[in-house]
């Protein structure tokens, strides 16, 4: 496969406002797959901070990917458009390969779900007594040890936090170049989504534009698996209702997601990504639900790449080709996917960026489950 190698300077959109950044071309090749991108600068945003680190690498990350796969568990009945099997079985913290294992703890749940918008199946904290988090602000990270590896990332609870009510979890992955610190306000969810629990974890260097998502030999799915068991164990989490948000390297892991634990994630939504952090993606797995945007003048991730991953989950729903126009424009709903399960596709006029509109659009996607 082969990604954009060379590229002169780059431009990131945040909430229709452009940011350009200068940077300079990198080219990087070897056993774990090459990575092209540019180093795109940072600039501020009323939002926070946002680093058009938001660039991307534009080669293929890694060697592949390695899962545990998941335990046995019990796979619940599915009613209603929303509804999911809950049996999810053991994931494996640390992407071992022996079937249900799991290093950070198993996972497994249990139960039916009820359709869009309700109560699903609970995570075994649920009753615990823990009703806060010690990594919700800025600056106070969590960690793990997955593999070997130090880890961080955040987790933050709704401001009423009961340990007896079901949250929606929302993973909330940083650009190439970004961090955790970034991303805590980088996607304007918080607002929209107040009644949700947010895991918003840091990448490893991944070249030359510094942290991403490369995903060699799995390890950020391993890491997400362990940051997964760890807040199920911990905190009440409504378990149909799993997602992940991301713009660029952030959304090629949302993609890469999407792909290798859709067992687990309802829904995704990527603004400009690829397959970069899952290049070996077969779009065969369990079906999800998805929102995804991508500027149709985009020359840090081309388009045409961000095509090729949004058919991988056409495929995995089993959709049609013909779409219809829903908002906001130019958004399209893909017809004759599997109930509950539809892909929302948003080519905007626009660069490599997050798009105007795409905190209202998630926001109100994800509220849809």
């Amino acid at each position: 496969m082969t990604f954009l190698s060379r590229l002169s300077y780059a431009s990131l959109i945040v909430a229709g406002v452009p940011l350009w950044g200068c940077g300079s071309s990198e080219s990087s090749a070897g056993s774990g797959g090459g990575r092209n991108g540019a180093s795109a600068g940072a600039a501020s945003s009323a939002a926070g901070s946002v680093s058009a680190g938001g660039s991307n690498p534009s080669g293929s990350a890694g060697s592949g990917v390695s899962n545990g796969q998941a335990g046995s568990g019990v796979a619940g009945a599915e009613n209603g458009a929303g509804g999911r099997p809950s049996g999810s079985g053991g994931t494996s913290a640390a992407g071992a390969s022996a079937a249900g294992a799991s290093s950070a703890g198993a996972s497994a749940t249990g139960g039916s779900s009820t359709g869009a918008g309700g109560a699903g199946p609970t995570s075994s904290g649920c009753g615990s007594a823990n009703t806060t988090s010690p990594c919700g602000a800025k600056g106070t990270t969590c960690s793990l040890s997955v593999s070997g590896t130090d880890r961080k990332y955040y987790v933050q609870l709704p401001k009423n936090y009961s340990a007896s009510t079901p949250y929606r979890l929302v993973f909330q992955f940083h650009p190439w170049g970004g961090s955790a610190d970034q991303a805590l306000t980088m996607y304007g969810l918080n607002s929209g989504l107040a009644d949700s629990i947010f895991v918003t974890p840091q990448g490893l260097d991944a070249g030359s534009n510094g942290a991403g998502w490369a995903n060699t030999d799995g390890q950020d799915i391993a890491f997400t698996k362990a940051m997964l068991a760890d807040v199920e164990g911990k905190y009440c989490v409504d378990t149909a209702r799993i997602f992940s948000v991301g713009f660029s390297y952030g959304g090629m892991m949302s993609f890469a997601l999407g792909c290798e634990m859709s067992n687990v994630f309802r829904a995704i939504a990527p603004m400009s990504g690829a397959l970069y952090s899952d290049p070996s993606c077969k779009g065969t797995g369990p079906h999800v639900a998805m929102w995804g945007s991508h500027g149709t003048s985009d020359t840090v991730v081309p388009i045409e790449n961000g095509r090729a991953a949004r058919d991988k989950i056409l495929a995995e729903n089993h959709c049609g080709t013909t779409t219809t126009p829903v908002d906001p424009s130019p958004c399209v709903k893909y017809q004759g996917c599997d109930p509950g399960y539809d892909v929302t596709w948003c080519e905007w006029d626009g660069p490599h960026g997050i798009p105007s509109f795409g905190s209202k659009s998630i926001t109100a996607f994800l509220k849809q489950f």
